[in-house]
C-alpha cells in the first residue's frame, strides 16, 4: 500500500466516512454507504472504510508521460511498443 492510502486507514480509525470521502468523492455510493454504516455503529463503518482503502489503491499509473519529441529523441519515444524497429 501506498503511503496515502495508510494516512487514509489512520483517519479510518477515527472517523470511517471522512477516509472513504477523501477517497471516493463525497457524491459517490461508497461514501453514502459507509455514512449509513458509520451511524448504525462505529466498527461495520470501520470495517467498509478499510475495504474500500484495501479495493481502491493509491497508484501513480493514472498519471500521463508526456514522451520527450525533441530532434534527435523522437524515435526513442516509440522504442518498444508496438515497433518492429
Amino acid at each position: 500500500m501506498h503511503a496515502r492510502d495508510w494516512f487514509l486507514v489512520f483517519i479510518a480509525v477515527f472517523v470511517p466516512p471522512v477516509a472513504v470521502w477523501f477517497k471516493r468523492g463525497l457524491g459517490s455510493k461508497d461514501f453514502w454507504i459507509n455514512l449509513l454504516l458509520f451511524l448504525l455503529g462505529f466498527f461495520p463503518g470501520l470495517i467498509h472504510a478499510l475495504y474500500i482503502i484495501s479495493c481502491h489503491p493509491y497508484s501513480e499509473e493514472g498519471r500521463i508521460r508526456v514522451p520527450d519529441t525533441e530532434a534527435g529523441n523522437a524515435g526513442d519515444a516509440n522504442e518498444g511498443y508496438g515497433t518492429m524497429a
